[in-house]
């Protein structure tokens, strides 16, 4: 049985998935939202197999809930909207398919065929989402856990991040949060050119490095303006530099090595 997620802010939108649905005999409805914020916290708690998001919704669209989801439990995604120049978009993130509106029986019927045999061929949810990590854009807002719930905080409000195995520290200003994720994958998400590696386990946020001190055989260390001290490698410290090169950042207190 196909568990399924619909999450659209029209209301007619919903129930004409729901009758559609309803009449597969290997799918169920398992969960619907109004929202995006709702979506992805209902596809979090109901792990579907598949969810039909609809492009345009309050709080998140359709294409950033696709793109914050976590790899390794990502349904498949069929995006459903009434303005085809998102098709390209959608199509970036790998959709399995794209329904636009308004679209008829015979129409999510084949689109209900392209979601059978993707799940027969075994695909995961992380080859159907794919992230959409070669998107041209980059989120503004990260989805992130807040005990039993989610919420959006603005990416500009993090100052740096930690990797832990397959987990990541997101520290802010005001507090941290734990996401499930490795630290390239929201990396790719966040957009690398304001967030860079500077260790295996650290990046920063350019906007935040205050100044830079040299320290033994190359590496360096990193102050924030908040005061942290985070440790610069040797081995990211070009690229940190070329970074700070393209976004015209002068090097604070640029170390010299002999």
């Amino acid at each position: 049985m196909m568990r399924t997620v619909i999450a659209d802010d029209e209301a007619p939108a919903r129930q004409k998935l729901e009758r559609w649905i309803a009449k597969q005999s290997d799918m169920a409805v398992v969960g619907s939202a109004e929202d995006g914020l709702s979506a992805a916290q209902c596809i979090e708690q109901c792990r579907p197999d598949v969810a039909f998001l609809d492009v345009q919704m309050p709080t998140l669209s359709g294409l950033q809930v696709a793109a914050q989801l976590e790899p390794s439990n990502a349904p498949l995604i069929v995006f459903v909207t009434a303005f085809d120049e998102h098709a390209v978009k959608a199509f970036d993130l790998n959709a399995v398919d794209y329904l636009l509106k308004p679209y008829d029986l015979d129409r999510f019927t084949r689109t209900v065929e392209r979601v059978r045999k993707r799940l027969h061929a075994h695909e995961s949810g992380a080859t159907a989402v794919a992230m959409g990590r070669a998107r041209a854009s980059v989120c503004e807002r990260l989805l992130v856990p807040d005990r039993e719930r989610l919420q959006l905080i603005d990416v500009a409000s993090i100052e740096w991040l930690e990797a832990d195995d397959n987990y990541v520290h997101v520290h802010t200003s005001s507090r941290s949060y734990l996401l499930r994720r490795t630290l390239q994958d929201l990396l790719s998400q966040l957009g690398e050119q304001r967030f860079v590696r500077i260790h295996k386990s650290t990046a920063v946020n350019l906007s935040c490095i205050g100044s830079l001190a040299p320290l033994f055989k190359g590496d360096c260390e990193i102050h924030l303006h908040n005061g942290r001290i985070l440790r610069l490698s040797r081995r990211y410290r070009e690229a940190l530099f070329a970074c700070m090169r393209t976004r015209g950042i002068p090097h604070p207190n640029p170390p010299r090595y002999t």
